[in-house]
């Protein structure tokens, strides 16, 4: 197991950690968050060995293989699929003594490191290697290709695919998502949940921590906390315990007072009731969560576009792509204001082919593109971080398309995406791609768009302002166009979705689960088919009449499981109903009534991780019925 004791660590003058504990124990799958600049990558180099601690103890087996996704790619001219191999060190240890006792014609030696070879499986090791890049979204030519030919983020991904070709006990990942789409996360999420060592994973991909770890690492104040469960469990977990803490709620309280007034107000108006109600549920989102990002330095909005048109912007009949090349064709968009899209699609489907055009980056090869009188486009992609001034600061930039604005008030909006002080003046030289980010989304939020593009815009943001940018979203009034791989922001922001593929714009008529679904059979579509394949023999009748019957036997026993978690979920969502209607009682948020709120709000937050857990066994239950009933149907 990984014991941290009374650890200390310091990077230069900053104190990282100080008297920090932490057990993890074999096989378990951890994430650990906390603010950038906190120490998580600091901690990633102690556990390798690359810092030493500067007081307290590190403890690690002794015999524990470690691997870590790089940072840097240190041989360009090496070909994919042998770069990935170079991740098992023992394999290639293996494969060059094999070499050098071929050479020198020694069957001794050969028979040895050829035993040796087979228990490093190296027989299968090549086929391997090209299905991790596969996965990751690598095409079978480009395996063949230099590491030199790819772009950065591609790199990473070959990274990627190095590390998780190591044999190892203990995986370190830091951001492992920050370059892939949204299938290749699929994907590793799967390669990672059957991952049998030890795992510690940074990431700001709530909905992977969910799908992956089993605990929370939290570093905060140069402590560490573990929590049980995913990201989602930990929220609720901070939120219950900060609810404690009267001091945590102080920023919160002028935005309490003003709804409990309205409540107080305007309940009992007929004309206002609806308001009323719908700031009851605010302020019971706002006690539930909140507290869990009080200490949060972000907080914007996007400025309202002073004037609307409607359409914002139609195609119809274009065709799209670059030059010669079709990547789409036939496509028919109308953005209205309001509208909330989601782009869904493989990996050069051209979904970004699509937003450039929209964009006015690329134009149409065909067709119809009308652009609305009073569109204002916000278009972010990750390009536009390198077309930043490196020489000018934050307040620069802005003050750049906002002249004549004063320049506090200029101060106050940078504020919001945590540029403050000394850091608004200093130059963008030196900034990390989060802070770039940030500052380009400072931009677009500045200049009063009605419709924004945004092409994977989380990578690099850190889950604070990732939960910053959603709420600004929603509360956004004109037309989402969004490609990302954050599933949290994508449930959260958009409420359809257009599928990209086969060079096709087309309604996707589901949700997340259903395009991860799809994803499976559309790979399955792509992989070449064998003609040549034998027929299969005639169908042993009676073995059928035998599966069909034991299928059957099975079936029984996982449906009262089902049934008996939906009852006891109908009996929770009946307590969280009684409860839910106890809060939207004004008289509670009395200062007089305060323990009897916090005790309320404490069970609220009870009753809904327990309701998560319900629909997750339920449904986990409902899956293996579905998946024992086809397999049912097909016996018969």
């Amino acid at each position: 197991m990984i014991r941290l004791q009374n650890l200390t660590l310091q990077r230069g003058p900053q104190r990282l950690l100080e008297d920090a504990e932490l057990t993890l124990h074999a096989g378990q799958k951890a994430g650990l968050i906390g603010a950038n600049g906190a120490g998580k990558s600091s901690l990633f180099a102690l556990l390798r060995g690359e810092l030493g601690p500067d007081a307290g103890d590190c403890q690690l087996p002794a015999d524990w293989r470690i691997a870590h996704m790089r940072q840097e790619v240190d041989d360009l001219e090496r070909l994919a699929v042998d770069y990935v191999l170079d991740g098992d060190q023992r394999l290639r240890q293996v494969q060059r003594e094999l070499a050098v006792a071929e050479a020198a014609h020694d069957g001794s030696a050969i028979a040895h490191l050829h035993h040796e070879l087979d228990a490093a499986d190296g027989y299968t090791a090549d086929a391997r290697a090209r299905k991790l890049l596969a996965g990751l979204g690598f095409a079978n030519e480009q395996t063949e290709r230099r590491v030199g030919d790819f772009s950065g983020g591609w790199r990473m991904r070959l990274n990627l695919a190095q590390a998780l070709m190591c044999p190892s006990d203990l995986l370190l990942l830091d951001e492992p998502t920050n370059h892939l789409d949204l299938d290749a996360i699929l994907w590793l999420e799967e390669w990672l949940k059957s991952y049998p060592g030890t795992l510690l994973l940074i990431s700001h991909d709530r909905d992977f921590l969910d799908a992956v770890v089993d605990h929370v690492a939290h570093l905060e104040q140069r402590q560490l906390t573990l929590y049980r469960g995913g990201y989602s469990a930990f929220e609720r977990a901070r939120a219950e315990r900060l609810a404690q803490q009267q001091q945590a709620y102080e920023k919160q309280q002028a935005q309490r007072a003003h709804m409990e007034k309205f409540i107080a107000r305007f309940k009992a108006q007929a004309t206002k009731a609806r308001q009323a109600q719908s700031r009851i549920k605010a302020l019971e989102r706002l006690e539930e969560l909140a507290p869990a990002h009080v200490d949060s330095p972000f907080d914007f909005a996007f400025r309202e576009a002073e004037k609307i048109s409607s359409p914002l912007l139609d195609l119809a009949e274009a065709r799209l792509g670059y030059g010669d090349k079709t990547v789409l064709d036939k496509v028919k968009l109308s953005l209205v204001p309001g509208a909330r899209i989601g782009l869904l699609g493989p990996n050069g489907a051209g979904k970004s082919t699509l937003i450039k055009t929209l964009a006015d980056e690329l134009q149409p090869l065909g067709g119809r593109l009308l652009r609305g009188e009073n569109l204002v486009i916000g278009y972010f992609a990750q390009h536009q971080l390198d077309a930043l001034d490196d020489q000018a600061s934050p307040l620069l930039h802005l003050q750049r398309i906002a002249a004549g604005e004063r320049e506090q008030t200029l101060r106050d909006f940078l504020g919001g995406f945590d540029f403050r002080g000394a850091r608004c003046d200093e130059p963008v030289l030196n900034f990390s791609g989060g802070e770039k980010a940030r500052l380009a989304l400072a931009l677009i939020a500045w200049g009063k768009p009605n419709l924004l593009l945004l092409d994977e815009p989380t990578n690099h943001l850190d889950l604070e302002m990732r939960l910053a940018l959603t709420m600004a979203l929603q509360d956004f009034s004109g037309a989402v166009l969004v490609v990302s791989h954050d599933r949290h922001l994508l449930k959260s922001t958009t409420d359809e979705f257009l599928l990209v593929a086969d060079g096709r714009v087309q309604p996707f008529e589901g949700d997340l689960e259903d395009y991860a679904r799809w994803l499976v059979d559309y790979r399955a579509r792509q992989q070449p088919t064998n003609n040549s394949a034998p027929a299969a023999d005639k169908t042993d009748k009676r073995a059928q009449r035998q599966a069909a019957a034991a299928l059957r036997q099975q079936l029984a026993p996982h449906k009262r499981t089902a049934d008996k978690l939906e009852q006891e979920l109908g009996g929770v969502h009946t307590k969280l109903a009684a409860l839910e209607a106890r809060l939207g009682d004004a008289g509670l948020y009395e200062a007089a009534r305060k323990d009897e709120l916090r005790e309320a709000l404490a069970e609220q937050a009870r009753l809904k991780s327990r309701e998560a857990e319900l629909e997750e066994a339920w449904l986990a239950a409902l899956e293996i019925l579905e998946e024992l009933q086809r397999q049912l149907e097909a016996a018969e």
